[in-house]
């Protein structure tokens, strides 16, 4: 197992709140009568209740994220959907499926080859292009919407596993926003489209979209960053199918990946290229060492 980073003391603190009541004496004596002038009356302001603020919007995860499959056509894909106002300004960051790596700043912790538990959760088989040898489980710290420091992981080939902890450590540098971080699953593969999944991952043991030859992403050489913010074009076909209103790229919002930006640079600094710059369709999430 190799480490990479800066791991430091982690220091935590608390914040002790006190609050206290005092009264008068009971006066000696007969108690007045109710409704008499003497009788003790309440003092001091009565508060109210602070109202809670409302989340801004697309900060929140919609209760039905996930869960609501799509008509499916010909070719496999969910039918295009117009993007739900709750994601139009998609901000928000889901929990870690990981215990989370030591320290506050960037950390990255490779395990080659990958245990055998984590390649069992893959989408890894018998048959794919890749020896599950070959494959390394990082596990690495990123920045989310909601600012703060988190643990994902990803399943790469060996090869290229210290230039990828590389590239998220530039953007870990530049605080560039990430959803969620993890291995996809064979579930995944079989299950009916949504249209709204976010997940940054590598390795996944399938085809080209639309194809019949294996995706770098089988050999794990490909990296998706944020695909809702960052979706893949071809003609009317959008995907995620619910991403539409991030096919206007004139229109910045946080995780949105540019040419001129932290995401191209960091992984052009390792060799990789960018599916935006492609001609006849644009997947503008997707990062490949060899281009394709």
């Amino acid at each position: 197992m190799r480490r990479s980073g800066l791991p430091l003391l982690l220091v935590a603190g608390a914040l002790v709140a006190s609050c206290g009541t005092s009264g008068a004496p009971e006066p000696s004596g007969s108690l007045p009568s109710i409704g008499s002038p003497s009788s003790p009356t309440p003092s001091g302001p009565t508060s109210a209740p602070s109202p809670t603020a409302a989340p801004e919007p697309g900060t929140v995860p919609p209760p039905w994220l996930g869960t609501r499959p799509l008509p499916t056509t010909s070719a496999g894909f969910g039918v295009r959907r117009p993007t739900p106002p709750e994601l139009r300004d998609r901000s928000f960051t889901l929990p870690d499926s990981l215990a989370p790596l030591p320290g506050n700043e960037f950390d990255a912790v490779v395990a080659d080859p990958a245990p055998d538990d984590v390649i069992a959760r893959s989408t890894w088989a018998p048959g794919c292009p890749v020896a599950a040898t070959d494959l390394d489980w990082v596990r690495l710290t990123f920045w989310g919407f909601d600012d703060q420091r988190h643990t994902g992981e990803l399943l790469v080939n060996r090869s290229v596993a210290h230039d990828v902890v590389e590239a998220f450590r530039q953007l870990y540098d530049a605080r560039f926003p990430i959803e969620q971080m993890r291995i996809s699953t064979k579930a995944e593969q079989t299950a009916p489209p949504t249209g709204d999944g976010n997940d940054t991952s590598a390795f996944n043991c399938r085809p080209v979209r639309g194809a019949t030859t294996y995706s770098q992403h089988a050999y794990g050489l490909a990296v998706d960053v944020n695909p809702f913010q960052n979706p893949y074009e071809k003609g009317d076909l959008v995907l995620p199918e619910l991403a539409g209103a991030y096919t206007d790229r004139s229109r910045r919002r946080p995780g949105m990946i540019f040419a001129v930006g932290p995401v191209v640079q960091a992984f052009a600094d390792i060799g990789w290229t960018w599916g935006g710059t492609w001609k006849a369709l644009k997947d503008l999430q997707h990062f490949s060492q060899n281009g394709r």
